[in-house]
C-alpha cells in the first residue's frame, strides 16, 4: 500500500527526531511491502520566521490533503516574546481545530525495561498500559469569550469553559469504542461538584454508557483523580476528561514511564464518507527541548512510537507498528538509552544511534 504523509518538523529538536523516522521507516519500504511519500511544511516558530504565521494556508491545504500527518514539537525561548496571537502554540491550536482534530490519545505504557526510571515504586508502575483520551477542540482553550480587559481600573483576564452536549457526545463514544478494545474499564473526569459544565459532561458521559453496557463507568473528580495516577495508577486501563484536564493528567502519565521522551499521541477527527479517510495528526507529548537541539541528545522513542501510532490507526499497517513496537522494547531491554532515561549502568547513546539501534533490532526480529 502507498500512503501520503505530512511531515511537520517544527522547532528544536524535531528534525532530528524526524531523521530517525525516516531511517524506521525507509527499513520498513524495503522489507514490509510499504511505501510512503512525504512532503513537508512550516508549523510554529519555523513558521513564523519564515511566514510570520505559525499556521500558514500552505500548511493547512497540505494537512488537509494527507492521510495522516507527523508532528514533532513547537516554540522555544527565541519566540517568547511575540505576540500573543502569533505565538507557535497558536499553530498547533490552529491545525486541530482546522483538522477537526477532536479526539486525542495519549497512551501510557511502562516497558518492563524502564519500570525503574519512573520516580514511583517499580511495583506501582510495573505492566501499566493505560490510554487516556482526550477531548481537544473544545473547553477553556477554544472557548469564547476570552481576553484581557480594564475593569474599575484594574486588568482582568478572562477565558470560558464551555462543551455542547454533542462536543461530549462524540468524544465519549471515542472513549467507549476504545474501552471495548481494551480491558471494558472507562474513568471519566470531571468537576461535576463546582462546574455547570461538568455537571452536563457527567450526564452526558453516563447517557452515553447505556450504549456500552459491557463497559464499566466509573466517574472522578479531577483532584482525586490526579490523586489516584500518582497512588495506584494501574486501577485505571481508560480515562476520559476535558481539554484542560487532559492536558495536565496526560503530563502527570508521563512520569509514571519515567520520561517525557517515551510518551506518543495521536489526535483524530471525523472520517469524510466520501473518501473513507479519517483525519489524523500524530507527536509526541515531549516539547521541542531546545536546549539540546542539535546536540544529539534528544529521545526519539516517543517520535518513533508516534509513528508507529499512524501506522497503526491510520493505516491498519498492524504488523509493521508491532515490529517497531517490540523492537524498541528489546532495545530498552538491552539497556541503552540516552540520557533521559539511563541509569549507572545504561550504554548511554544519542539520537542516531537510539534511532540505528531499533532498526537493528527489527532486522533481528525479521530474522529470526
Amino acid at each position: 500500500m502507498s500512503y501520503n504523509v505530512l511531515l511537520l518538523p517544527g522547532d528544536g529538536i524535531g528534525p532530528e527526531l524526524l531523521s530517525q523516522v525516516k531511517k524506521v521507516s525507509n527499513f520498513l519500504e524495503d522489507k514490509m511491502d510499504l511505501k510512503i511519500n512525504y512532503d513537508e511544511a512550516d508549523i510554529g516558530g519555523v513558521a513564523i520566521d519564515n511566514h510570520g504565521n505559525p499556521l500558514p494556508q500552505a500548511t493547512i491545504d497540505k494537512a488537509k490533503k494527507a492521510d495522516a500527518v507527523l508532528l514533532t514539537a513547537i516554540g522555544g525561548d527565541k519566540w517568547a516574546n511575540v505576540d500573543f496571537d502569533i505565538r507557535p502554540e497558536a499553530g498547533l491550536l490552529g491545525i486541530r481545530k482546522e483538522m477537526g482534530l477532536y479526539a486525542n490519545l495519549r497512551p501510557a505504557l511502562v516497558f518492563d525495561a524502564l519500570a525503574d526510571s519512573s520516580s514511583l515504586k517499580k511495583e506501582l508502575v510495573s505492566g501499566l498500559d493505560l490510554m487516556i483520551v482526550r477531548e481537544l477542540t473544545g473547553g477553556i482553550y477554544f472557548g469564547s469569550p476570552a481576553g484581557i480587559e480594564t475593569r474599575n481600573g484594574e486588568k482582568v483576564g478572562f477565558n470560558t469553559l464551555i462543551y455542547s452536549e454533542s462536543e461530549i457526545e462524540r468524544i465519549a463514544h471515542v472513549a467507549f469504542k476504545l474501552a471495548m478494545q481494551r480491558d471494558k474499564k472507562l474513568c471519566s473526569v470531571d468537576k461535576a461538584n463546582v462546574l455547570n459544565v461538568m455537571v452536563l459532561w457527567r450526564e452526558v458521559v453516563t447517557r452515553i454508557s447505556k450504549e456500552y453496557p459491557q463497559v464499566e463507568l466509573s466517574h472522578l473528580y479531577v483532584d482525586n483523580a490526579s490523586m489516584q495516577l500518582v497512588r495506584n495508577p494501574k486501577q485505571f486501563d481508560t480515562m476520559l476528561m476535558g481539554n484542560m484536564f487532559g492536558d495536565i493528567l496526560s503530563d502527570t502519565a508521563s512520569m509514571l514511564t519515567g520520561s517525557l521522551g517515551m510518551l506518543p499521541s495521536a489526535s483524530l477527527g471525523d472520517t469524510n464518507p466520501s473518501t473513507g479517510k479519517q483525519s489524523a495528526l500524530y507527536e509526541p507529548v515531549h516539547g521541542s527541548a531546545p536546549d539540546i537541539a542539535g546536540q544529539n541528545k534528544a529521545n526519539p522513542l516517543a517520535q518513533l512510537l508516534s509513528f508507529s501510532m499512524m501506522l497503526r490507526y491510520s493505516f491498519n499497517e498492524v504488523k509493521s507498528a508491532d515490529l517497531l513496537e517490540k523492537a524498541i522494547q528489546n532495545t530498552l531491554s538491552k539497556n541503552i538509552r540516552t540520557t533521559d532515561i539511563s541509569n549507572p549502568t545504561s550504554v548511554i547513546v544519542g539520537t542516531q544511534e537510539m534511532g540505528d539501534a531499533v532498526v537493528k533490532e527489527m532486522s533481528e526480529l525479521l530474522n529470526k
